[in-house]
């Protein structure tokens, strides 16, 4: 094996690593089970996000001076032109331009708003699942254990969170108004009245 195949599998491994840590580390977060005030959490997701983004750029410079695949530039940057197994290729490539979107909204959130980038950044899981896939089918190495072990564990890690984060925010949607209407009902007001005021009222919210 040449230095610069172990260079592209090595960059491959380590930014679909960064990109589960990111994807992992975001869900967390969004739990709410840590602070939300501690900045540093938040930076750790960020930088992560980051790193993920510029060990695929290594990534795909490799290939690009590789001379036995021969990758051409148009091959390497545009999705499902690479002659060499095209389909795992161009799930790399759909990967790799929602990471550049999601890693850069993270500097535009003050531009476009909490909301627009809340929405943006659900992107995420279709670039960690695009990596996932491209790793699985592309990866000359997904046969060993450990490479899969690394696939099959962070997979099965993102989606028991996703199905966590779920739960807890239908949880939260159904308490909410009644804890809201407990907190605000007026003097002289039926607790029945004010948790249905309440509950239109988040329900207006979440149309808005």
């Amino acid at each position: 094996m040449s230095l610069e195949w172990m260079l592209i599998r090595g960059s491959g491994l380590v930014a679909f690593g960064l990109l589960a840590a990111a994807t992992i580390w975001g869900l967390v977060l969004s739990l709410g089970v840590l602070p939300r005030s501690t900045k540093r959490l938040t930076f750790l997701h960020e930088s992560l996000s980051v790193g993920a983004l510029l060990a695929t750029c290594t990534h795909m410079v490799a290939l690009y001076l590789h001379d036995f695949l021969e990758f051409s530039a148009v091959e390497v940057l545009v999705p499902g032109a690479s002659d060499w197994r095209p389909v795992a290729v161009a799930w790399g490539g759909v990967a790799f331009y929602g990471m550049v979107l999601v890693t850069v909204s993270f500097y535009l959130r003050a531009h476009i708003g909490q909301r627009n980038w809340r929405l943006l950044h659900f992107a995420a899981f279709g670039v960690f699942g695009g990596a996932a896939v491209h790793g699985v089918m592309a990866g000359t190495d997904t046969t060993h254990p450990a490479v899969m072990a690394l696939y099959v564990g962070t997979v099965a890690i993102v989606i028991g969170l996703i199905a966590l984060r779920l739960l807890s925010a239908a949880a939260s949607s159904r308490t909410t108004p009644d804890a809201t209407a407990a907190r605000t009902r007026p003097s002289g007001t039926s607790r029945a009245a004010a948790i249905a005021a309440a509950r239109e009222a988040a329900d207006a919210a979440s149309e808005a």
